[in-house]
């Protein structure tokens, strides 16, 4: 099954952006748990709940968490937007202000299933490549990106 989204060009930065950065070797396990557990910690420091998915250079999972009393829902969901933010190399942000901009300037775009244009999905960059992804859910897309970002800081 196909969605037929309206997106504006994804921002010319955005684009910019994606064309700019390389994928690099994949992070590693060890990587990603460091990853997880700042996010984690950030997030239980507010008393959030959350899922918290981090993929591959390849978009595939490496490591996976959900707090207790997390809904369900949001498994697939982080683990999309770990899967948009990597394959397309931006953040899952960028999707989500073209929606939000509108205006003439919109074309449809049909994207597969998994594909998710709300922010909480975040690159992983070590070296200045790729190494993967984090996505996020169980908050609102803003609190989501904030416990992202927490765990992409720990990556150098």
């Amino acid at each position: 099954m196909k969605y037929v989204i309206t997106l504006s060009f994804l921002c010319l930065v955005a684009v910019s952006f994606a064309q700019t950065l390389a994928y690099g070797p994949n992070i590693t396990l060890a990587d990603a748990k460091k990853v997880a557990a700042a996010s984690e910690a950030y997030a239980v420091g507010k008393s959030w709940t959350t899922v918290i998915a981090i993929v591959d250079t390849g978009g595939n999972l490496v490591y996976l968490q959900r707090s207790d009393n997390t809904q369900i829902g949001s498994l697939e969901v982080a683990l999309s937007k770990a899967k948009t933010a990597n394959n397309f190399k931006r953040p899952t942000k960028a999707f989500q202000d073209g929606v939000a901009a509108g205006g003439e300037n919109l074309r449809i775009l049909s994207l597969p299933d998994g594909i998710i244009a709300v922010e909480g999905g975040e690159l992983l960059i070590a070296g200045g490549k790729i190494i993967g992804a984090i996505g996020v859910s169980g908050l609102t897309a803003a609190q989501d990106t904030e416990v992202a970002k927490v765990g992409v800081a720990v990556i150098k």
